[in-house]
């Protein structure tokens, strides 16, 4: 078999060819929150997944460096939740290292679990945290849903190309 003049030149596997890779790849835009005991902590999440229905279980992954990462490694709950196109600064937010993630104009109220709850999300879930595994420099974490709400408006927030857009019919 010869190689397809269209493929482009492999590259070792390294950091940086994921990251391209994955660029290319458009993901939903999720929002993790939980609380460290005294105060609301959350990030910005693209890898979200559905894992089970039954019982209805979630994964993210989170690095081990991030500031988050302590609340969620004490954690028993978490807080999930789907942005829409209108929530661009809150993702930015959420994603920018020493922002005050939950002052004006973010809001939120203690949610089931004492989950800090964002408003305004396309939908949310508060999960019970049953794993942390580890995956290199991230911790996949798995969680089942404990309670939720998928009536919010709108169309999602998407991330792609190292940018926040909307989806596009």
């Amino acid at each position: 078999m010869t190689a397809s003049p269209l493929l482009g030149t492999p590259r070792l596997t390294n950091p940086d060819l994921l990251r391209s890779v994955f660029r290319r790849h458009a993901a939903g835009v999720a929002v993790i929150t939980a609380t460290d005991g005294s105060r609301p902590v959350g990030f910005t999440a693209t890898s979200l997944s559905s894992v089970s229905a039954e019982p209805p279980m979630v994964s993210f992954g989170i690095g081990t460096g991030a500031s988050s990462w302590p609340a969620i490694s004490e954690a028993t709950h978490v807080g999930v939740h789907i942005l829409g196109e209108h929530q661009q600064d809150l993702a930015a937010t959420f994603a920018r290292s020493g922002a005050d993630r939950f002052g004006a104009p973010t809001s939120w109220r203690e949610g089931p679990e004492g989950v800090p709850v964002l408003d305004g999300a396309l939908a949310w879930l508060v999960c019970r945290i049953v794993a942390r595994v580890p995956a290199g420099d991230h911790r996949v974490v798995l969680a089942e849903v404990v309670a939720g709400d998928p009536a919010g408006e709108g169309r999602p927030l998407l991330y792609h190309q190292g940018r926040f857009n909307a989806l596009r019919d």
